[in-house]
């Protein structure tokens, strides 16, 4: 479940239905679709069996917004070469294409930076969070402790993805740690 911080305010959003209002407020698209479709088997699930769960979604976005592809990327602390992965991201950037994520499992920070309303606000996305960052929006991500995310991702065109940085160091003025432990998973039985 999402989590909005505004640390200049002191702020913290966690209902989706606010947390939907505040981020359009900026020009960013949230949307809750869950992962209970999936079930227990989610770790276990093919990347194509995932693809294929949230098809009509994903069709819908790119029936709106023009995307051609859609993939699913997958880190783990096991990823090869992830801290040089990690920091090509964890500084102020934008990107020609909307940034597009829908999170399957694990959690990560996105600090966008609202350059017209001069306001820093950072969302954690976890399991069945989609965010929309859109094109051009300065913007950095963070992984959260676990340094694990998976996640669906939409494009026009992958090319449009590569990091353009603003050069600005504002990243470092923000702490990238998650806001809340992760929550354990409670299964009950019959």
């Amino acid at each position: 479940m999402a989590v909005v911080k505004v640390p200049n305010e002191s702020r913290t959003i966690t209902r989706p239905a606010e947390i939907r209002a505040f981020l359009a407020q900026h020009g960013i698209q949230f949307e809750p679709w869950g992962v209970e479709r999936l079930g227990e088997t989610t770790k276990t699930l093919a990347n194509e069996e995932i693809l294929k769960a949230y098809r009509p979604e994903i069709e819908r976005l790119k029936s709106q917004n023009g995307y051609v592809t859609a993939d699913i990327i997958n880190v783990t602390p096991a990823t090869p070469n992830l801290d040089t992965m990690l920091a090509k991201f964890n500084k102020e950037h934008r990107h020609a294409d909307d940034e597009v994520r829908f999170t399957v499992l694990g959690r990560g920070v996105f600090s966008i930076h609202d350059e017209a309303a001069k306001l820093v606000f950072q969302v954690e996305v976890g399991p069945g969070d989609l965010l929309n960052v859109p094109a051009q929006t300065a913007h950095w991500f963070d992984l959260c402790p676990e340094r694990a995310i998976q996640c669906i991702r939409l494009f026009k065109d992958p090319a449009g993805w590569s990091p353009l940085y603003t050069g600005r160091a504002i990243a470092t003025e923000y702490d990238p740690v998650c806001f809340a432990p992760v929550q354990p998973t409670v299964r009950v039985t019959l």
